[in-house]
């Protein structure tokens, strides 16, 4: 397997880190420190709160409630989708609103999630499953419906019955699909995470940002937003690398 980067483009990237990490230290020291902090001392609260304790739980709150709605909505996208794709009056009555929904901007959803709901964990998992499941769904339903006439036309020539047909040709050609939509759905989810912890009861890493705005720590505040931006960095590498793993599978089912 050939490394995803070559020595010089992995020195280019490592330059610009580091150029980008000079900037945000020049920065911080260049302006107030209510406005902006250097990284050095981001960096220095980041080691405080994990020593102290408080980064572990509140990332354990904060990905409990991403995995929960990543998860969720992973298990009722890939599904749905192929089930779109196969039937064609089910897809056109429900196009229509999935296409609303997706359209919606799913902040303005929150207070009416908060009127029926309350606050609590469940409405928080709503909230990221809306955000996360569409990029699932639509991208399953475009693979579902990308796959060849004549393999459906040759399992049904072995007499294959419906549940055959989705274990030997649906699934097994949609998965990259729902792959690429699996590795949107990681950083749209991670948005949904940060909304609910804001809009619903504030917990996990969005209560810190929330406290460090309103408290002035701008450490606090940058320390968090940097362990998102990390976390998310390496999901969306971990999803690209499972999309590029099941596109050689696509490659091979044609």
């Amino acid at each position: 397997m050939k490394p995803r980067h070559g020595r010089a483009e992995s020195l280019t990237i490592a330059a610009s880190l580091a150029l980008g990490a000079l900037a945000w230290e020049v920065a911080g020291h260049s302006t107030s420190g209510a406005f902006w902090a250097p990284l050095s001392a981001t960096l220095k609260n980041l080691w405080d709160i994990t020593r102290e304790g408080v980064l572990l739980r509140q990332c354990a709150s904060s990905f409990q409630l991403y995995v929960s709605g990543l998860m969720l909505a992973i298990a009722v996208g890939a599904p749905l989708g192929v089930l779109l794709a196969r039937v064609a009056w089910l897809r056109t009555a429900l196009d229509p609103y999935i296409m609303m929904l997706y359209a919606t901007p799913m902040v303005a959803l929150v207070p009416f999630i908060l009127s029926i709901m309350g606050f609590g964990f469940a409405p928080k998992v709503l909230v990221v499953f809306l955000f996360a499941v569409f990029p699932v769904i639509y991208n399953t339903v475009e693979g579902a419906r990308s796959v060849r006439p004549e393999l459906i036309e040759v399992a049904h020539a072995f007499r294959s019955r419906e549940w055959q047909l989705w274990r030997d040709v649906m699934i097994p050609y949609t998965l990259p699909f729902t792959m690429t939509g699996i590795r949107q759905a990681i950083a749209r989810g991670l948005v949904g995470m940060i909304v609910a912890e804001f809009f619903l009861s504030p917990s996990g890493l969005g209560q810190m940002i929330m406290m460090g705005s309103q408290n002035f720590d701008t450490a606090g505040m940058l320390s968090a937003i940097l362990v998102i931006v990390v976390v998310g960095v390496g999901l969306m590498d971990l999803g690209r690398l499972l999309e590029n793993r099941f596109a050689v599978w696509r490659g091979e089912t044609r």
